[in-house]
C-alpha cells in the first residue's frame, strides 16, 4: 500500500498544483497585473509549488534528504531524461531560440548551490542568499521582456499565460485556489510519508529517495509536456524551459524551504549528485552556444545517461 499511497501522493500534488496555477493567472488577471508579469512571476511560482511543498514537508519532518535529493535530481532529470527522451522521438530544434543569458544564469545559480552546499546546511542564511539571486534574475528577465516588448519584439499572443481565462467567473477562480491550497499540503505530506517509508522497507537513504522517486515523478509534468511538444513540432522551447526550471528549482524552492526550516546534511551523500548535477548542466554547451540541434544520437546518449545515473545511485 506504501506505494500507492506515494502515487496518490503524487497524483493530488500534480493535480493541485495544475489548480493553483489556473486560480492563481487568473486572480492575477483579473485584478490587473499584466499577463507579461503574471507569466513570469505567478506561473513559475506556481508549476514548482508540488516541489516546494515537497521541500518544506520534507525539511518540516527531518527528512532533509529527499527535500535537497528531490531538487538535484529534477535537475539531472530535466536535462538527461525531459531533453533526453522527446529527443528519440524527433530533432528538437533548439538552435533556433538564444538561451545564452539564461543558461549562464542557471550555471551561476548552481555554482552558488554547491558552493552553499560545502557549509552542510541549508539554513535561513542560504535561504536569503538563494533568493536574493532569485530576486536578481527575476527583474533582470522582466526588464528584458518589457525591454523586448517596447520595441515590439514580443507577440501579445505569446504573452498570455497558460491556463488563462479572461471570462472565467469569480467562484471557479476561487474553487480552483481552495483545491489547490487544500491539495498541495495534503499530497505532500502522502509523498513524503511514503518515500521514508520505501526508504526503510528497501534500507536505503532519503537522499536516495529523493533523488529517483520523488525526482522522477515531480519532472513528469516537464517531461508529458515536452514530448506532446515534440510530437506538434513545437519543441523549439523545451531547452529554454528546462533552463528555467532548474534555476528555479534551485534558487526558490531550497530558497523558500531553507527559511522555514534548516536542513542538515552530509556532503559526502550528495557531493557525487551535485557533481552529476553540474555536469549535466554542462551538457547543454553545444545546444546553446553551437548552435547544435538535439537530434536521435543526443536522444540515445542523454537517456543512457540519465539511466546509468539512476543505476549508480541505486546501487
Amino acid at each position: 500500500m506504501v506505494f500507492v499511497y506515494a502515487v496518490l501522493g503524487l497524483l493530488i500534488l500534480l493535480l493541485a498544483g495544475d489548480a493553483l496555477v489556473k486560480g492563481a493567472v487568473n486572480l492575477s488577471l483579473r485584478v490587473g497585473i499584466p499577463a507579461l508579469i503574471v507569466s513570469l512571476t505567478i506561473v513559475a511560482f506556481g508549476t514548482s509549488a508540488p516541489e516546494l511543498l515537497i521541500s518544506v514537508e520534507a525539511g518540516l519532518r527531518g527528512a532533509p534528504g529527499i527535500a535537497l535529493g528531490n531538487v538535484i535530481g529534477s535537475n539531472v532529470a530535466n536535462v538527461l531524461m525531459v531533453l533526453g527522451i522527446p529527443a528519440l522521438i524527433t530533432v528538437m530544434h533548439t538552435s533556433a531560440h538564444d538561451t545564452r543569458k539564461s543558461y549562464l544564469q542557471m550555471i551561476a545559480a548552481s555554482v552558488l548551490f554547491i558552493a552553499l552546499a560545502l557549509r552542510e546546511t541549508f539554513d535561513w542564511k542560504s535561504g536569503v542568499v538563494l533568493l536574493a539571486a532569485l530576486a536578481f534574475i527575476l527583474g533582470d528577465q522582466i526588464r528584458d521582456a518589457l525591454a523586448h516588448r517596447r520595441a515590439g519584439d514580443l507577440d501579445e499572443e505569446l504573452e498570455e499565460p497558460e491556463g488563462a481565462d479572461p471570462d472565467m467567473a469569480w467562484w471557479k477562480i476561487g474553487l480552483f485556489l481552495v483545491l489547490g491550497l487544500i491539495g498541495l499540503p495534503l499530497g505532500a505530506n502522502l509523498l513524503v510519508d511514503s518515500a521514508s517509508e520505501i526508504a526503510r522497507m528497501f534500507n536505503v537513504s532519503d537522499e536516495v529517495i529523493g533523488l529517483t522517486l520523488v525526482a522522477v515523478g515531480t519532472s513528469l509534468p516537464e517531461l508529458a509536456t515536452t514530448v506532446m511538444a515534440t510530437l506538434r513540432r513545437q519543441a523549439d522551447v523545451a531547452l529554454g524551459n528546462v533552463i528555467g526550471s532548474n534555476m528555479f528549482n534551485l534558487l526558490a524552492i531550497i530558497g523558500v524551504a531553507s527559511m522555514i526550516a534548516p536542513m542538515p546534511f552530509e556532503m559526502p551523500n550528495l557531493a557525487f549528485d551535485l557533481a552529476v548535477m553540474l555536469g549535466a548542466s554542462l551538457l547543454l554547451i553545444p545546444f546553446v552556444f553551437l548552435k547544435k540541434d538535439l537530434n536521435r544520437i543526443w536522444g540515445v546518449i542523454l537517456s543512457a545517461l540519465y539511466i546509468g545515473y539512476v543505476v549508480m545511485v541505486i546501487v
